[in-house]
């Protein structure tokens, strides 16, 4: 039921459509097996014309962005005659951009929230709301740092340190991709990099898109061919019953205790 009525719709040329919806991650519908399945169908029929990517994700993981990002450039190099462009609709900010600039070409709204060139790890302290409750931490470990940025404990300047070295090269390996991506299309300024965001059109004058566009119009005026088939895997109702089900069952389980104990993590 998931792929039913996409298929069959068009007979002739195609443009094919990639959704990239909601957060990257893992186990999530913007997840790199999802959209990197739909991509790879997409690209071997025989009737794509080309490609388009509708992107409207605020970013997530830069592991599921990365994955996604390097099998477009492959499927880019093993079809070289299919061009991929991203639509950019609502936002494509952060790993939502990092996908995009794997696309031949950017396409956005005039009122598109583009950018968040940047990476961020977030978290709570709760030490001194303990000592007021008079709440005792009691955290036992092998290793040194296997308390890492533990919320529950003082933070260690040493840890803190090392946290802001994993997000900085992250954060060049982020630069890297966008530069690779935009090339001299880029004008680059000192706040591009800085996490700050944009609307489309300041992103066309920026070279982070090239042109204002909805996925319609490259359809038509772009690729040339106005059928457009969805190629976006999609749960069916089989599959979405059964992950609700896992997850009752497992949430029965450890309200019981049986799946709690030590974990590696």
């Amino acid at each position: 039921m998931g792929w039913l009525g996409k298929k069959e719709t068009a007979p002739g040329k195609l443009t094919a459509l990639v959704e990239v919806r909601g957060v990257l991650a893992a186990d999530g519908a913007a997840s790199a097996d999802n959209i990197n399945s739909g991509l790879q169908e997409a690209f071997k029929d025989k009737r794509t014309r080309g490609v388009i990517l509708r992107i409207n994700s605020p970013g997530g993981s830069p592991v599921q962005a990365g994955y996604i990002n390097d099998e477009i450039r492959r499927l880019r190099a093993k079809y070289p005659a299919i061009p991929v462009y991203a639509v950019i609709e609502d936002i494509g900010a952060s790993g939502g951009y990092y996908v995009a600039v794997a696309a031949d070409r950017i396409y956005v709204n005039k009122a598109s929230i583009i950018g968040s060139i940047g990476v961020l790890m977030d978290g709570f302290g709760f030490t001194g709301t303990m000592e007021k409750l008079g709440i005792e931490r009691r955290l036992l470990a092998a290793g040194e740092n296997k308390g890492f940025l533990d919320p529950f404990s003082p933070i260690l300047e040493s840890q803190k340190e090392y946290a802001q070295q994993l997000l900085d090269q992250i954060h060049q390996q982020f630069i890297g991709v966008v530069r690779q991506g935009r090339g001299k299309r880029l004008k680059e300024t000192p706040e591009m990099f800085s996490g700050l965001l944009w609307v489309g059109q300041k992103s066309i004058d920026l070279g982070l898109a090239d042109g204002l566009g909805s996925v319609e119009y490259v359809a038509r005026e772009v690729i040339k061919a106005e059928d457009i088939v969805d190629f976006t895997p999609r749960e069916n109702v089989a599959e979405r019953l059964a992950k609700r089900l896992g997850a009752g069952v497992a949430e029965g389980l450890a309200r019981f205790g049986i799946l709690q104990g030590m974990t590696l993590r």
